[in-house]
């Protein structure tokens, strides 16, 4: 069986990633998850803020930005507890020389300033790939949405002019026609995009009235709009696709690659039951492709898509209305 799959132009024996997480954040933690059965690692995010913070030039960017975006300062971890820029250059170079397997750094941005000549830096560090989690809740009201994607497309074409080392942009499905910013991203050289990010949801605490940071790990339940998207835009595209949300079991796993993704990437499992359940998440994909008669992951890949099902309006309006008019028969 061929389990081999190509992911933003590097070549990974699985198509099991492990995403960005806490446990990453130490070369014990990189072992262990390259242990535990990981093709791939996509680092801890570095924020902007900590590169920001780390150069005196931008002090004050940091004091007037901290009212207009999700994730300001005040709720910013210390140096002692999360890696800054220098550590995680560090943390790079150690894990090339102890871990096989290509690892993906990542930048949490909010902005294009401030952290694109950091881009270069990751890259002589020796990052095998560069994730872009483009982090842009815009809270100004007199920003259009034209504006925002530009924003994207400008970062992008400025990264990719920096280095040589593959780039994945990290979305969200927020933009009135995913589809066309996804052809847009693809045309600007985007070598993969990846398929949802997850922006900071707040939520209020009653009895002491403040405003409480809350992060829950993905379920299963939020597998659905990723994988749509991802079943539309399979073929459509050169850049890869990456999955990510909701993975739980091997049948998350299964139904991402059936629906066109070339990687499937995990937090929240591994965070649950340790590094060592990607190969449990492997196992169970190998034992449902020898059920099903699979050879490769490339016969796998895309054969539920929006373009290979027989009723490609599945995935479209038709059957949305389906839908209803089931659920309104199971209670009227």
């Amino acid at each position: 069986m061929e389990l081999t799959t190509t992911y933003m132009g590097l070549e990974l024996k699985h198509p099991i990633v492990a995403s960005a997480s806490p446990l990453s954040t130490t070369l014990e933690g990189i072992r262990r998850l390259e242990d535990g059965g990981a093709a791939a690692i996509v680092l801890f995010s570095l924020f902007e803020e900590q590169i920001r913070h780390d150069e005196a030039a931008f002090s004050h960017l940091l004091e007037s930005g901290t009212h207009s975006f999700a994730e300001s300062l005040s709720y910013f971890p210390e140096v002692e507890t999360h890696p800054g820029p220098e550590q995680y250059l560090k943390l790079i170079q150690q894990a090339k020389q102890a871990v096989a397997i290509p690892l993906i750094a990542s930048l949490n941005c909010m902005s294009g300033e401030g952290w694109i000549d950091y881009a270069r830096q990751l890259q002589q560090a020796g990052a095998d790939g560069l994730e872009l989690n483009l982090y842009a809740l815009e809270a100004d009201f007199t920003v259009s949405g034209v504006e925002v994607e530009q924003r994207y497309l400008d970062i992008l074409t400025a990264v990719k002019a920096t280095v040589d080392i593959p780039v994945a942009l990290k979305l969200s499905p927020y933009f009135s026609s995913m589809g066309n910013m996804a052809l847009r991203l693809d045309q600007a050289g985007a070598d993969a995009l990846v398929l949802f990010n997850r922006f900071y949801q707040p939520d209020i605490d009653i009895v002491e009235l403040e405003v409480s940071p809350i992060l829950e790990l993905s379920s299963a339940g939020e597998i659905r709009l990723p994988l749509l998207w991802i079943a539309l835009l399979h073929g459509k595209l050169k850049a890869s696709l990456g999955a990510t949300r909701g993975v739980e079991k091997p049948d998350e796993v299964i139904k991402y690659l059936l629906a066109g993704a070339d990687v499937v990437m995990t937090t929240s499992a591994l965070l649950r039951f340790g590094p060592a359940y990607a190969a449990t998440l492997l196992d169970g994909l190998k034992h449902w492709m020898e059920a099903r008669g699979f050879a490769s992951v490339g016969q796998l890949r895309g054969s539920m898509s929006h373009a290979k099902v027989a009723n490609p309006g599945a995935f479209e309006r038709a059957n949305y209305i389906k839908v209803l008019e089931n659920f309104k028969s199971v209670y009227v």
